[in-house]
């Protein structure tokens, strides 16, 4: 269900799960695009030479995840903010779900807030955050 309107919106709400490419392609290119082209988010081998797990998922590209599964959900919010909190690297070439519930919603002026978390295969928090946004009245 595509949500258009702050009066479609629920509290408590669940936004449908998002399952991002975190493949090596897929952030290389992002890295490149962003001029991040440093082992540590395209090269496991290198990265884990510098004491990380394997190459990251920057934590940008993350946060982008994030708002596109808003933008899925509710194609014409405006992404306020984006807040989060990494307690754990996402690794390249893992799966990461992204999941948002609804936790606040001002009908007058149309801002909801999202709790957002990303977690992986085994079911870790690897980010979270709050995200506000805005819906046509």
């Amino acid at each position: 269900m595509s949500i258009d309107t702050v009066s479609d919106v629920e509290f408590g709400f669940e936004l449908p799960a998002f399952t991002p490419d975190t493949s090596m392609d897929n952030v290389r290119r992002f890295a490149i695009a962003a001029g991040w082209n440093g082992p540590r988010f395209t090269d496991h081998d290198a990265a884990r030479k510098e004491g990380l797990p394997g190459a990251l998922v920057p934590g940008i590209m993350s946060q982008g995840f994030l708002s596109a599964m808003i933008h899925h959900w509710a194609p014409l919010a405006e992404v306020r903010l984006v807040d989060t909190v990494f307690r754990a690297p996402c690794i390249v070439d893992q799966t990461y779900n992204i999941n948002g519930v609804v936790t606040d919603i001002d009908e007058d002026s149309g801002e909801v807030e999202i709790d957002l978390t990303v977690t992986n295969e085994a079911g870790e928090t690897r980010v979270f955050g709050t995200a506000k946004v805005l819906l046509p009245t």
